[in-house]
């Protein structure tokens, strides 16, 4: 996956003010079945730059390749084409449907993606997580740790090469991120795909091969963490 001169501008509030600088030229390369983290101050990008990575927003200029395909220059219908079987992504909010239940939620991106065995992989992967008894249950049944499993669940169900993630343990306790950080990388070795998330978390940040900080729209190793060479544990 790589980033070329990516430049993310968002209008003003005020019509006649200048555009709103997000991010600023950023450059950035992840080899295959990498683990990045990014972190940074509140409100510096990290989410913007995630979207737009993974083909869910565009930049205002710049080039974004995944898998050896351009996609910064494609449609939105192109783009969604694009991620489906080959890009998962775990949202902070967890972004289940709440009318499907836990097995339709993750079953859902399969059969967009078209595979005949999407039930079977969502029973799988559910029960990989530990909630092989709670697949007829909605999300308002769940807890937080468990809709969270859902959610992770629901990214590797389609067996993706680069697995996105946005504050996974964001919104969890300490003991339950704790818990869904060892979750993510088990999956994330058994699958070897590719992981870049965002998070404050220093304890995941540490966990991943490189750790990256994104100030005045631009990307920088981080200075405060130091990350092993290789995912160990």
């Amino acid at each position: 996956m790589i980033a070329r001169n990516l430049v993310k501008e968002l209008p003003h509030s005020d019509r006649e003010g200048a555009p709103i600088s997000i991010l600023r030229g950023l450059q950035l390369s992840v080899a295959g079945g990498e683990t990045v983290a990014i972190v940074g101050a509140s409100g510096s990008g990290k989410t913007t730059l995630l979207s737009l990575l993974a083909g869910l927003d565009s930049p205002t200029s710049g080039e974004v390749w995944l898998e050896g395909v351009r996609i910064d220059s494609l449609g939105e219908d192109a783009r969604a084409e694009r991620r489906a079987g080959t890009v998962g992504f775990v949202f902070q909010t967890f972004q289940l449907l709440a009318g499907f239940t836990a097995l339709e939620n993750v079953m859902l991106p399969a059969e967009l993606a078209g595979r005949a065995d999407a039930r079977e992989q969502a029973r799988e992967t559910l029960a990989r997580v530990g909630l092989a008894g709670r697949l007829g249950h909605y999300p308002h049944q769940l807890s937080g740790g468990e809709q969270q499993r859902v959610a992770i669940a629901r990214a590797f169900a389609t067996r993706p090469k680069i697995l996105f993630a946005d504050e996974p343990t964001g919104n969890l306790d300490t003991a339950t991120g704790g818990r869904i950080i060892e979750l993510l990388f088990e999956l994330n070795r058994a699958s070897g795909a590719t992981l870049v998330l965002v998070t404050h978390d220093e304890a995941l940040a540490s966990k991943c091969n490189r750790v990256l900080t994104l100030k005045d729209g631009a990307l920088s190793p981080a200075s405060s963490l130091q990350p092993p060479a290789s995912v160990s544990s």
